[in-house]
């Protein structure tokens, strides 16, 4: 496989990371059972059956005497092999499949089943066509060329890759070379200390890098489903880094990993150790608040928590920035495509019997939600070429998975189930009732236009729940790939409007276009709520929060 070619893949699957999806699960009895649906409707409707059988007939005529027109589509890189258009028999093999997953998904479409069912139909059929494209077995020919050039050396690689993941990775293909990259020696090496750790979390402080700081400190708080070092991977790429070098007083969260012993921890227990966090850096910097920015599920949080100020009575957050966060939980996904009060009962359930929920195991079920980008091609790539899986950053980061307790991931289901914060008072956290009305900080939410996991139009319409000023930015980019965006980046682009119209078409017709990163744009959004320029700090921590253990840290460790 050409560099090119290695390096799409890799950026290909980055755009698909897990973020907080899915946290209500894919059960095979759902697949099972779609497939039975299928099968029963074939049977219902034969005439209709009988008619696609016919059609797939006479363009399968039109194959075998090179008069078919049907050609991949223009994204789907798999077939890039030039065998694939110019061997007649590779051709008359590619067209074959195209004709059958085509009749197939013309078949679920034009049957008289409910949409709901054509969708999972839909599904369904596209894992069974995607599990058998012609790329996937030995006779792609990529695989063949590469075989007779290293002289069957390919072969014996993929068979020794096959056998390792059957034995630690649970027989799925590998996306990342894991024992390329270590934490705290290639990646979360920005400079810092942890200066507070309760039972939750610890609060990371990093060295200020330049003369002077704003006096009002910034808060990060990453996904609980993932770990924080999302900020801090190597430094071309670190967020944190940027944030330091933009004048900011920079704080991370870094989340425990939890075991069944904290199977009770839920979204109030992450908020009242978010509470002490913030105390702790405003007796360490002496602001009297602070700004907040907030991922995916550590965006929920952040919002959980600023209402939960808002209802005290208390203002310690100035602003906050929400990334690819969505509050409103009507999704139109695949996530949402299985889910029903059975479905929701019974992930609660399982996590609640096990303790946790194991980031593994949504990380699998997530993979066959986009298998093309989350196994095929590493399928492709590992095995029957016989290359070693990628050496990325990001990738890396995505396969080391944390776990969610029991009691968090029910509170998470109930809020897809009810979507509590779209109405005032629906939710409750630390005995007081949320209403996002109530907060008037000023926000700065970003989403990106090729996010999967949390679509865009949700990122905007959550937007909307707020009472204060919001800021919604757009990015060209898919779920991490949003985030971490550095200037300079020559694919980098983003839209802008102050103005939230009533819909996200409207919003993004009126936008305005911008080229590179939106850092530049959100560094001078927050430097404008960071106060005035002060001396930098010469020490981290305080007295009373003195600082220990060099960034990043020992939660970060834990497996």
């Amino acid at each position: 496989m050409s560099n090119k070619n290695h390096d799409e893949l890799k950026y290909q699957a980055s755009e698909n990371t897990l973020g907080l999806n899915p946290v209500i699960g894919l059960r095979g009895k759902d697949l099972l059972s779609s497939a039975r649906m299928i099968l029963r409707q074939a049977l219902r409707q034969p005439l209709h059956s009988a008619k696609h059988v016919a059609h797939f007939g006479l363009e399968l005529k039109n194959v075998l005497f090179g008069k078919s027109s049907l050609t991949p589509e223009s994204d789907d890189r798999r077939f890039s092999d030039p065998a694939w258009s110019q061997n007649p028999l590779y051709r008359r093999y590619l067209q074959t499949y195209l004709a059958w997953r085509k009749e197939l998904h013309d078949w679920a479409g034009d049957s008289n089943l409910s949409d709901q069912d054509i969708a999972r139909a839909h599904f369904v059929i596209n894992l069974m066509t995607e599990a058998m494209a012609p790329t996937n077995s030995m006779a792609n020919p990529a695989a063949v060329k590469r075989f007779f050039e290293t002289g069957g050396k390919s072969l014996l690689d993929g068979l020794a890759h096959l056998a390792k993941d059957l034995v630690n990775n649970g027989g799925m293909p590998s996306q990342v070379n894991m024992d390329a990259f270590e934490v705290g020696k290639n990646l979360g090496i920005t400079e810092g200390s942890v200066i507070y750790r309760n039972d939750v979390l610890e609060l990371i402080q990093y060295r200020p890098t330049t003369e002077q700081t704003h006096e009002r400190p910034l808060l990060v708080v990453p996904p609980q489903i993932n770990k924080f070092y999302v900020f801090d991977l190597s430094p071309e790429k670190s967020l944190a880094r940027f944030c330091l070098r933009s004048n900011v007083q920079t704080f991370i969260v870094s989340w425990r990993n939890p075991t069944k012993a904290q199977r009770e921890w839920g979204l109030s227990t992450y908020i009242d150790a978010l509470k002490e966090a913030v105390d702790v850096v405003t007796a360490v910097t002496g602001s009297p608040d602070v700004n907040m920015l907030g991922a995916c599920s550590g965006g929920i949080t952040c919002t959980a928590l600023l209402g939960h100020y808002a209802a005290m009575g208390e203002r310690k957050v100035n602003a906050l920035t929400l990334l690819v966060s969505v509050l409103d939980t009507t999704l139109d996904t695949q996530v949402a495509l299985f889910v029903d009060e059975q479905t929701l009962e019974a992930a609660k359930r399982h996590s609640y019997q096990s303790g946790v929920l194991e980031g593994k195991d949504m990380a699998k079920i997530f993979a066959w939600m986009r298998p093309n980008d989350l196994i095929w091609n590493y399928w492709v790539n590992n095995y029957l070429m016989g290359n070693e899986p990628p050496v990325f950053d990001i990738l890396f980061w995505n396969n080391d998975t944390t776990r969610l307790p029991a009691a968090f991931h029910g509170d998470l289901i109930e809020m897809f189930k009810n979507n509590p914060l779209t109405r005032a008072g629906a939710l409750e956290v630390c005995g007081t009732a949320i209403d996002l009305k109530q907060v008037d900080s000023d926000i700065f939410c970003l989403a990106g236009t090729n996010d999967h996991i949390t679509p865009w139009t949700s990122c905007y319409k959550s937007a909307q729940l707020f009472g204060g000023k919001v800021e919604f930015v757009l990015s060209s980019s898919g779920h991490i790939q949003s985030i971490l965006n550095p200037p300079g980046n020559p694919k980098a682009r983003f839209m802008t409007n102050s103005q939230l119209t009533s819909t996200p078409a409207q919003w993004q017709e009126d936008s305005t276009k911008h080229t590179d990163s939106w850092w530049l744009y959100w560094a001078a959004w927050l430097a404008e709520r960071s106060g005035e320029l002060k001396k930098a700090p010469l020490k981290l921590g305080n007295k009373a929060y003195p600082a220990g253990e060099a960034s990043p840290g020992t939660y970060v460790h834990e497996r």
